[in-house]
């Protein structure tokens, strides 16, 4: 027998966003259900994530996001206000090297860097060789495919870098959606996994959102939905009707990241960075244990494999990327050895189309978005939410959030960041057109 339930807030998604916007809704007063579609909260993309601390975005505002959040995580236990019994996410300290190549040189967020009071240092080819000796400093841009045969050229120069320590990598992604969801429920929030939305309800006028209804029958009346739903947010958007005014579109990709045993010198144990290589199109990250995550970069030659419908997404990766991947690293790694079999998996992005994500209301009173997210915006989960309960609560005092974008002061630089920066109206953002932002 279907149900009527009453909420002051809706969040769509039980993700590392979605249950920090739940928690600072909670925190924020409101009565507050979460539904998710999935058993449990971080079990959709957020468990796939590289959950990368880093800051080397393209905007100054998404430079900031990324600044103030990372201190959230530094101290992970303080920004929820609670331990976990059922265990706590931990913060590993693992510096980021990002090399300077053609069209990608860094040097436009440096000048941000010294304003923010965010060190590094940049190294020539000859200090890259004395650090990082197992790492090949060749110059092999643009990035190639395997059966390209120019793949094998020798180099045409060398790289530099930009090296910064006081990144890192969250040890269990989906365990930090967890914590929040633990600490949103101390608040008061409720969450309710299993549960499909196959409505989103407008008042009888039709001018504002009025709740959602489930799959079950059960209906959910309140006066803000959020919508965080991940890869399935663009079907959400849709089914509220409030895609016609956006100027930035966002959509389901496919990306698979892999796991592979380096050899000594290149583990986390060993200090080894985590290295941003658009030279040669990739990312790769130490893990504990001797392993490393392998990512793409989404290079031109690339092809991208867009996916209208998440529910027919194979979590089992290719061969074929495998391959282009393996071979990648080990042009950066020469003493790699390739392994026998393909070991990862295969995920979906909520990409928008700048790498930029979406932080706002829509057209639909009521109704809100945090939406392309995916890929980039683990690491800015903890102010994510932030942003959008500052948003609600402007919109749904009679601010109007597009002519007027709220302003965030950050409590590390105590800087305002334009949360106008992640409208849905915003003209295309110049970014390095990656994952990178």
């Amino acid at each position: 027998m279907s149900a009527v339930m009453q909420a002051d807030a809706v969040v769509i998604g039980a993700g590392v966003i979605g249950s920090s916007v739940a928690l600072e809704l909670a925190r924020g007063g409101r009565s507050v259900i979460v539904v998710d579609k999935g058993p449990g909260a971080g079990m959709g993309s957020t468990s796939s994530s590289s959950s990368i601390i880093r800051y080397s975005y393209s905007t100054r505002d998404s430079i900031l996001t990324a600044w103030e959040a990372a201190h959230m995580w530094f101290d992970w236990e303080a920004h929820l206000g609670c331990v976990d019994p059922d265990g706590m996410a931990r913060f590993i300290q693992c510096p980021n090297l990002i090399f300077q190549t053609t069209g990608y040189d860094g040097t436009a967020i440096l000048p941000w860097w010294d304003e923010f009071g965010i060190e590094y240092e940049l190294l020539d080819a000859a200090a890259l060789r004395e650090r990082f000796p197992l790492l090949d400093t060749g110059k092999y841009h643009p990035p190639k495919r395997i059966d390209d045969p120019a793949f094998a050229d020798d180099p045409v120069g060398e790289l530099t870098a930009i090296y910064n320590t006081r990144c890192g990598f969250m040890d269990d992604p989906a365990l930090s959606a967890k914590n929040l969801a633990h600490a949103a429920r101390l608040h008061g929030a409720d969450f309710r996994f299993r549960a499909e939305v196959v409505s989103i309800d407008r008042t009888a006028d039709g001018s504002a959102v009025a709740g959602v209804t489930l799959a079950s029958g059960d209906v959910i009346e309140a006066p803000v939905v959020v919508n965080v739903g991940g890869p399935h947010s663009g079907i959400i958007n849709r089914m509220a009707g409030v895609t016609d005014d956006m100027t930035i579109t966002h959509r389901p990709l496919r990306q698979e990241v892999f796991a592979a045993p380096v050899p000594v010198g290149m583990r986390l144990e060993d200090g080894a960075p985590f290295v941003s290589d658009l030279d040669v199109g990739q990312y790769f990250r130490p893990q504990p244990g001797g392993m490393m995550l392998i990512g793409g970069a989404e290079p031109e030659c690339d092809e991208l494999h867009w996916v209208d419908d998440p529910d027919t997404n194979s979590e089992f990766p290719t061969v074929e990327v495998w391959e282009t991947y393996m071979m990648r690293f080990a042009r950066r790694v020469p003493e790699f050895g390739v392994p026998s079999q393909p070991t990862g998996l295969a995920a979906l992005y909520d990409a928008s189309e700048d790498w930029v994500p979406i932080y706002d209301r829509s057209q639909l009173h009521g109704f809100f978005m945090a939406c392309g997210s995916s890929g980039n915006q683990f690491k800015n989960a903890p102010i994510a939410g932030q942003y959008m309960r500052d948003i609600v609560e402007a919109t749904m005092s009679g601010h109007d959030h597009d002519t007027d974008p709220v302003q965030f002061r950050g409590a590390v630089t105590g800087e305002l960041i334009n949360l106008g920066a992640f409208s849905r109206k915003r003209e295309k953002s110049v970014t390095s057109g990656t994952v990178m932002g």
